[in-house]
Parts: structure tokens; sequence; C-alpha cells
């Protein structure tokens, strides 16, 4: 069995769970049509981005979003780990990293440079977990955003 599976417009109902417990712990407060509108896109092809279930698709205990740009810099597809969420009952287990380096090699099979993410410098347990993945920040470098 894989650990990694793609989701799709069957999967929304499971995906939604998680996606809501992931929100909720970070304290993100978008309502949940407008969650269900962020993900519906994904789940029905869209070239923006993907999201991947972690365990038996069944029954899920997490999942990785990964959205799309292109890179000059990197002279083809970037990746952009935009959420990542494993349940707290069974994190801690191994699936966290097995889950970034499935997802690593697969997006590198496709095409895909890099893969970028952001993590809060006060989170030194989910910054362990990137850099056994092999994540490194970029020197040199801050992100910035503007809301538009």
């Amino acid at each position: 069995m894989s650990l990694l599976h793609l989701a799709g417009p069957a999967d929304m109902e499971r995906l939604l769970k998680l996606v809501t417990a992931f929100h909720e712990e970070m304290g993100f407060t978008l309502r949940p049509e407008q969650r269900q509108a962020a993900i519906e896109p994904l789940l029905e092809g869209s070239p923006h981005g993907a999201i991947w279930l972690i365990g038996p698709r069944k029954a899920p205990v997490g999942y990785l979003a990964i959205t799309f740009t292109w890179s000059l810099g990197f002279g083809r597809l970037e990746g952009c780990l935009d959420e990542f969420f494993i349940r707290p009952t069974v994190r801690k287990r191994g699936m966290g990293s097995e889950a970034l380096m499935a997802i690593s090699k697969a997006l590198s099979e496709a095409g895909v440079q890099a893969l970028s993410l952001e993590v809060a410098k006060t989170d030194e347990t989910t910054i362990r977990l990137y850099e056994r993945a092999r994540f490194e920040p970029r020197a040199h470098y801050v992100k910035m955003t503007k809301k538009l």
C-alpha cells in the first residue's frame, strides 16, 4: 500500500475534516464555505496545485497540499508545500518524514525543480522534521507577503 494518494473530488469529505483540524490548530479563520472553495479546484485537476492524502485512502491521517509556480531562478517548475498536516494522535511515528521524502521524489520525477515551504522560526519541532527531509533555509532570503 502506498503512503500517498492523490486526492480527487470523492475525497472532499475526508479532506475537509483534516484541513479544518489543521486550520484550527494554526488559527486560520476561513469560513467552511471558503475552505471548501479553496480545496475544490485542487481536487478537480487545477494546474495550480494538488493535494495528497497520507495513509489509507479511506481513513487518511493527514495531507500535503502542493501549489505550483514557474521559477526563472530555478529555470523550471517550483512547488510550494502550502499545507502539511498529520493528526496529532499519530505524530512522531515517522509518517511525516516518509511523506515528505515520497512527495519530493514524485515531484522530482514529474519535472519539479525545487520544493519550498515556510515554517515559523519558533517551531523547532517542525523545523527539525523539515531538516531531516533535507529542506534548508535559503541564505540571504526572507519570504515577504503583501495581501491584496
